[in-house]
This record gives structure tokens, sequence and C-alpha cells, in this order.
């Protein structure tokens, strides 16, 4: 592929990957000639690897560990008995308390500037009094806070004061409906929920009162409310069921800040619940480390990403992404990061280019949807805006096409490394991605992330280069979920990820292994939705779209390209004397917007005869989709484990009208 990017010596020679690997030298007297020839070493000495990351990164542990991976399989690898530590101590650990340490941009300005510094020192404060608030109310080690919250430094101060008293946090965007909301918070019954009262987005209000209210009246346990006023100025509470203070107020409590101090955690203590959906059921709610989330950041962010103490660090996020997690945990290495809540296209494409300018964005992180968007709006961000101080240009969501990486070079700036990742909400890290030795090569990531032994598998299971295949990790990382909430003896967790191949995580995307030792990702292998980066299962969909009384039964396929674009179609099965009609499109539309949200909504709503199942009774998503990307019916699906075969017959013939969709 072409190179459009070499990183000059001298970057090379300045980046954390070059100290790391001269401290190998000095500590282990290890010399590597080549990236290649140090991942190879990384995931054939995993314990000697993982070790090293814990020592050159000086991880401070109340207690030591007593070896590094007790047990290696896969669901079950446990890393570092022993280890008692505390994730937020960490984040604290390099704080230079004049300097910002998060500058947060908001749409909202009811009741805030539109943009605010934080120190450092007020960071430390306000962390301080919620914690010591957090304990007054009771709030213990394992119990969980939930937060139906936006971007805002709000959610990064209750984050870091959960973490410091082993609070186990979870968090969603407040663009999601209550269903959708509840379907996730309800599996971990929260004793506290942080709730905004609505934002703006787009210039446009979003009262979020009454469905905060019903989320308030339906979570079981729920002990407490904190309600930060976002968008109103009334003080009418959520909902009197349950105590409630507002934000300020909280803070309030503690005129003198209190010490912050770190409850000392098991190394595999919870951090945080995320939640990624599969294809049926409510979304796996997947619980990580206090010590994995830190070990595995402090390796992406520092030796792949490059970041520094100096950087001002900044992605695109909801809370409820991981990319989310992923940007606050540039506090461990003392990067200032950059917080954005609205919409990246206010008054044009070039709002988060102007954002960037504004706060000397040293590494900014988007989607290849947000790329492609400023490619088809014209915009010229390198012409219209001062990004002297960009360094770095990070994607993720979707694959980025050739095209994508082009634009940036044409558009943005000529000598940015442009460095592309792929992983996921189930590690909140990525697999591949970048690294500063390596040139920057049209439509290819440049590497596996140290540790991380990733390989491409054909049809029989066996490792390939150079042909696309199934995207798998042979060998534990210690982000993978230490288990899923309310999973106890881990049969959903080896359903998602070990079934296919036991021992071994199936990631469900397709990918090539380039002979470059690159990594090309085609887009999803399985049913799981993917919208503007945001996983959702197709069960969630299904339940809102089947609950109208005129639908009898639906199927929803996302098909991704490599334009960093997808096209989400649902086909629905209309009961018997009912037409779909734009009345029904419309209705439709409005029920998945209002209780799921707004980024769900298909961009095509076909009416179909019947969905094809399989003989016990499951949706044919995956044979589906094949279908539609082009497969030949004979390779995309048994029809001999088909329920319904003519339902089959009937997509593969809806397929070949159409033009197809290439992955």
């Amino acid at each position: 592929m072409t190179i459009l990017w070499q990183p000059s010596a001298q970057f090379i020679a300045q980046s954390n990957l070059t100290a790391y690997a001269r401290w190998l030298e000095q500590r282990l007297g290890l010399r590597f000639e080549s990236y290649d020839v140090l991942w190879r070493w990384s995931v054939s000495d995993l314990e000697t690897f993982w070790a090293s990351i814990w020592e050159y990164f000086d991880v401070q542990a109340a207690q030591p560990y007593t070896r590094v991976l007790m047990r290696r399989e896969m669901p079950g690898a446990v890393w570092f008995p022993g280890a008692r530590l505390n994730y937020a101590a960490h984040a604290f650990r390099h704080a230079r308390d004049a300097q910002p340490a998060l500058i947060a941009h908001t749409e909202t300005t009811t009741h805030r500037p539109a943009t605010v510094s934080i120190s450092w020192s007020a960071l430390r404060n306000d962390v301080a009094r919620f914690a010591a608030w957090l304990r007054a109310i009771g709030v213990r080690s394992g119990d969980r806070v939930a937060a139906y919250m936006p971007n805002i430094p709000e959610a990064v101060i209750a984050f870091l004061a959960c973490a410091s008293i082993g609070a186990i946090w979870s968090s969603c965007a407040p663009d999601l409906g209550a269903v959708a909301a509840l379907d996730r918070f309800r599996q971990i019954e929260p004793r506290v929920l942080l709730a905004v009262d609505g934002y703006l987005y787009n210039g446009k209000p979003f009262d979020r009162r009454a469905l905060v209210a019903e989320i308030i009246g339906a979570l079981p346990g729920l002990q407490h409310v904190v309600r930060v006023p976002y968008l109103h100025a009334d003080d009418a509470p959520f909902n009197v069921r349950v105590p409630e203070t507002r934000w300020d107020e909280v803070l309030a409590q503690f005129t003198d800040p209190p010490s912050l101090s770190f409850e000392p955690l098991p190394f595999d203590h919870p951090l945080w619940v995320l939640y990624s959906s599969g294809t049926t059921g409510l979304p796996k709610p997947i619980v990580q480390s206090h010590g994995g989330i830190l070990l595995e950041h402090l390796k992406a962010l520092a030796l792949h990403l490059d970041l520094k103490p100096e950087d001002r660090f900044f992605w695109f996020t909801t809370t409820g992404w991981m990319m989310w997690n992923f940007l606050v945990s540039g506090l461990l290495l003392g990067s200032t990061i950059l917080l954005y809540d609205g919409s990246p296209a206010l008054e044009d494409m070039l709002a988060l280019w102007r954002f960037a300018e504004q706060t000397e964005m040293t590494l900014f992180g988007t989607s290849a949807a947000f790329i492609t968007a400023c490619m088809k709006a014209g915009v010229e961000p390198g012409r219209a805006c001062n990004l002297s101080a960009l360094r770095s240009v990070g994607s993720t969501g979707s694959p980025l096409s050739v095209e994508g990486f082009r634009w940036v070079y044409e558009h943005v700036k000529r000598e940015v490394w442009l460095a592309p990742i792929s992983g996921g909400t189930d590690v909140c890290t990525a697999f591949v991605g970048g690294c500063p030795w390596l040139p920057v090569r049209a439509g290819e990531m440049q590497c596996r992330f140290l540790g991380a032994d990733v390989q491409v598998f054909d049809d029989q299971g066996k490792p390939i280069v150079g042909s696309m295949g199934e995207l798998v990790v042979c060998q534990p990382l210690p982000s993978m979920p230490i288990y899923f909430w309310n999973d106890p003896d881990f049969r959903r967790y080896r359903e998602s990820y070990f079934e296919v191949y036991p021992g071994v995580w199936r990631h469900g995307d397709w990918a090539t292994i380039t002979e470059s030792g690159g990594v090309v990702i085609h887009g999803r292998s399985d049913a799981t939705l993917k919208r503007h980066g945001v996983r959702i299962g197709t069960s969630e969909i299904y339940r809102v779209v089947e609950a109208l009384p005129e639908v009898q039964e639906a199927l929803v396929i996302d098909l991704e390209r490599q334009g960093g674009e997808a096209v989400m179609l649902l086909f629905v099965v209309t009961r018997p004397n009912v037409t779909l009609d734009d009345a029904l499109r419309n209705a439709i539309r409005k029920a998945i917007r209002e209780q799921l949200s707004p980024r769900y909504v298909p961009d095509e709503i076909i009416a179909v005869p019947d969905v094809p199942r399989t003989l016990n009774g499951k949706k044919m998503e995956v044979p589906v989709k094949r279908l539609l990307l082009g497969v030949p019916l004979e390779k995309a699906a048994n029809l001999g484990s088909t329920a319904n075969p003519e339902a089959l017959t009937f997509f593969a013939q809806f397929a070949q009208r159409r033009t197809p969709h290439k992955a």
C-alpha cells in the first residue's frame, strides 16, 4: 500500500517507544532490531513483557504481586495476584498543580461558560470532596455508582472519586432513552445515580427530567441521586422517591477540601462496568479491573499513541463509549485531556477543528465516519484553522478508507502522524493501531499492539497472513473482562468470545495481517450493530420495533463499508392487512429515536414477507448480512439448517437487485 508518511529520525528518537526499548536493553539486556521483533518477544514471553510494563512505568502498589500470571487460560486468567493498588492514585501521580488537567467545551451554555479549564489542584480538590461525600452517605468498596451524564468535567470528577474508594463506575450518555438506560443500569443495581436534567445538541434542547424520573423509579436498590443542573435553572427534584442532592451542594459541604486518599485494592478489583451488546438478550455488562486497565492504558497510550505529559489529548466521544474511559486515562501520563459535549457539526464541519485550534490540541481523536463527513462537506481544516500544535490524528469506530487517509494528509496537515486504532469495548483498548517507528500506509493500521497476540484465522482456524479472516487473540490481556456482571459460571462470557475457538478470543472482526506487519480491518463479522463507534445488540432494536402493534417481526442488518460509513437496513414483517407506508416508517423511526437513541435510526426500512430462522428459532442475521455483502446463497448459509429456506431465497434475490455493499 502507498506510504503517506514516514517518521523522521528525530520523531523516532523522541518517542516513548524508543525510551522503553533503551530501558529494556539497559535493564534486561534485550535489544530489538525492529518493531516486529519487539512485538514477537512481547507475545512469546508474556510474563516478562508485562512485568517490564509494571517496572518501566513504576506502578505503585501498597502490596507487591507474587507472580505475573497465575493462570493463562481464557477466560479466567489471573494477573498479578497479591498486588494491591488503585487506578485513581496513578491518575494523580504526574499532576502539575497549576497546569490544566482538563479543558472542557460544551454546547449547553445555559449554566456554564462554553469552555472551562480545570487545574490539577482543582481537580484533586473536587475529587476529594465527592469521594468524601460518597463515604458520608455510606458508599463503600464494591458498590455501584451509575451516571446518566454527557462528556463534562463532573463525569470525570465523579468517576475518579468512585475509583479512589473502590466503588464501581458505570455510565451512559443522556441521548439514550429510558428503555436502553434501564437495560444497562438495572443489571448492576447502582446505589447512587448521577444525572443531568437535559442538554443541547446542534442547538436543539433535549429535556431529560421526565425520563430521569422514570429511570429512578425503575432502579431497585437506588438510595441517592445527584442532580446536575445542565439545561434548566429550576430546583424541582427528579423523583421524590429517592433522596436527591444537587452537584454544587455536594461539593459545598466541604469548604476545606479533605485529603484525597486511595483505597488499596486487589489488582482484579472491578473498576467499571461497560456495555456491549450481543445479538440476543440484554447488553453485556463487562467488568474490567483497576490493575488490568491501568497497565493496558499505560502501554497503549504511552507506547502506541506516544502520549506525553505535555500533550493535549482529545477524542470525540460520549460517556457511553469506551473511548471516554480511554480518554480519561490520559491523566495517567500527566497529559491534559480535552472534553467536548455537543454536535461535531455545530455551525459547520469545522467545529472540532476550531476546538483543536483553541486548545492547542496535539492528538486529535475521532471516527472514520467524522473524517468521511468532513470529506463530503469539502472542508479544509488545515487552511481554515491553525493546527500548528497538532502532532497526530487518531481514528476508530469503523475502518478508515484509503481516501480518508489521503484526505488527512491533503487537507489537515502534511506532517502529521495518522494512527487509526481498532479494538473494542470488550477490552477497553485497541488490539492494533499506531507505532511511532513505522510508516503510515494508506488504508492500513501500522501494527499489532505489544502484548496482544493478535492473529487472523482462516475457515479452518489456522493463522494466515495476506488474506482476510477472523481476528482473534490467542493469549490473555490484562484488560480483558474479569467477568460479566451476574454471570457467575462464565456461561455468557464464554459464549461471547470463546464459542467458535475454545481458549482463543474471537473478536468478531474481519481482518487481514499484511506482509509488512500492518493490519486492515474490514468490518464486523458478526451481527452486532456499530453506529458512530458505539455498539448495540440487534435485540435492543427488536424490543422497540416489535412492540409496535403494526409490526410482526423485524430483522436489522448493519453493512459497514471501507469508506467509514455504515448503512443500517431494517426489514419489517407487518401484521396481516397492514401496509408498511410512510406513516408506519415514521412511527418506527420515532420509537427507536425516543426509546433508544437517534444514532440507531435505520437508513432504510423495507417490507419483507418473512424473516429467516434457524431450526432452533434464531434469526439468521449473519447469513443475511453475508448475502447483502454479495456472498452467494450456497456460501452464505446452509439451507438444511434453515426452518424457512424460502425466506433466505427472498434475501438472496433482494441482494441481487441491489448494488452490492462491500465491507
